[in-house]
C-alpha cells in the first residue's frame, strides 16, 4: 500500500504549482488482472474520482488515497462501461456514503445490459476481491464544475467518451487510450467502429493537450500524445491484419509480431477471436 500511495503522490507532485486543480492517478499496475487508472482531481475542499478499479481490493486502496489527499469526496464518474471501471466501487460507497456516481447515458445503458454476465465470468475468477454488490451510476451527460473549474465532456454518446481538463491541458483518456499494452479490442467488432475510434482519437489530439492519461497503461503515463499515438496505429494495425487473416490464429501471430514487446494476454485472444466472427463477445 505505502508504495501505491508514494506513485499516487508523485503523480499529484507533478503539476504545476499555481494549478487550482490537482490530479493523483493510481493505476495497480501488474498487481491487478487489467492495468486501470483512476484519477482523483481535487480542489480546495472537494474532489471528484474518475473511475473506481476492477476489485474491491484496489477499490480499497483509492479510499485510502482518497483519505490521505483531504479532501470531500462528492462524485465518482465511470468513463467505462467495462467492470474494470466499476467493480471496484463497492468499498467508496461504504466509505463515502454520501457520494453520488455518474456515467453517461451509454455507459449506463451498457452496464445494465451487461453487470449480470461479467460478475457471473469475473467473480469467481476474483475471488475475494470481487463485489457483493454492484452499483448502476445515475446517468449524467454533461460537463462537471468542480470548484468553478470546468471539465469537459467529450465524445458524448459514444463509447469512446473522454474527459478533457481546459485549465490543466489534461484528457483523461478512458476507455480509448492505452500505453505499454495490447490494446482491448473485443468491443470494437466492425470496421466502422474501428475507423471511429481512430476519428475519436484524432479529435482529442487536436486539443493539444500537455497531458493525456491512458484509461489502461503499464509504466509510466507517457508524455504528451504518446498514448494516443500508440493507440491509433495499434487500432489501424488490427484493422489492417484483419482484412489479411482468414482466422483468429494469423490474426494473433500477426499483431504480436508487430508489438514483440508487448506481453499477449487472454485479452488478444478474445479480441482476434471475435474480431474474425469465432467468439460473441
Amino acid at each position: 500500500m505505502k508504495k501505491i500511495l508514494a506513485v499516487a503522490v508523485l503523480a499529484t507532485l507533478s503539476q504545476p504549482a499555481l494549478a487550482a486543480l490537482k490530479l493523483t492517478t493510481y493505476n495497480p499496475q501488474e498487481k491487478a488482472i487489467f492495468p486501470v487508472s483512476s484519477t482523483l482531481i481535487s480542489g480546495k475542499k472537494e474532489a471528484i474520482l474518475f473511475d473506481a478499479q476492477f476489485s474491491t481490493t484496489e477499490g480499497k486502496a483509492l479510499v485510502e488515497l482518497i483519505r490521505q489527499s483531504g479532501k470531500e469526496l462528492t462524485t465518482v464518474y465511470i468513463t467505462g462501461g467495462d467492470p474494470d471501471f466499476y467493480f471496484g466501487l463497492q468499498p467508496i460507497v461504504e466509505a463515502f456514503p454520501q457520494v453520488k456516481i455518474k456515467a453517461t447515458a451509454t455507459i449506463v445503458d451498457h452496464i445494465n445490459h451487461t453487470k449480470d454476465q461479467k460478475i457471473g465470468y469475473w467473480g469467481p475468477i476474483l475471488g475475494e476481491g470481487a463485489p457483493s454488490q454492484l452499483y448502476v451510476p445515475e446517468v449524467y451527460n454533461g460537463d462537471i464544475l468542480l470548484e468553478g473549474e470546468k471539465i469537459e465532456l467529450k465524445e458524448a454518446g459514444t463509447h469512446n467518451a473522454y474527459y478533457w481538463i481546459p485549465s490543466l491541458k489534461t484528457a483523461l483518456g478512458g476507455v480509448s487510450t492505452y500505453s505499454g499494452i495490447h490494446v482491448w479490442m473485443a468491443d470494437s467488432q466492425t470496421k466502422e467502429e474501428r475507423l471511429e475510434w481512430v476519428a475519436s482519437l484524432d479529435r482529442m489530439k487536436q486539443l493539444k493537450p500537455k497531458r493525456v492519461i491512458p484509461g489502461h497503461y503499464l509504466g509510466q503515463v507517457p508524455p504528451r500524445v504518446e498514448a494516443v499515438d500508440f493507440t491509433k496505429q495499434y487500432v489501424m494495425d488490427w484493422q489492417r491484419y484483419v482484412e489479411q487473416s482468414s482466422n483468429s490464429t494469423q490474426l494473433i501471430e500477426k499483431i504480436t509480431a508487430q508489438y514483440p514487446l508487448l506481453t499477449a494476454d487472454e485479452g488478444v485472444t478474445i479480441g482476434a477471436k471475435v474480431s474474425m466472427g469465432e467468439m460473441k463477445w
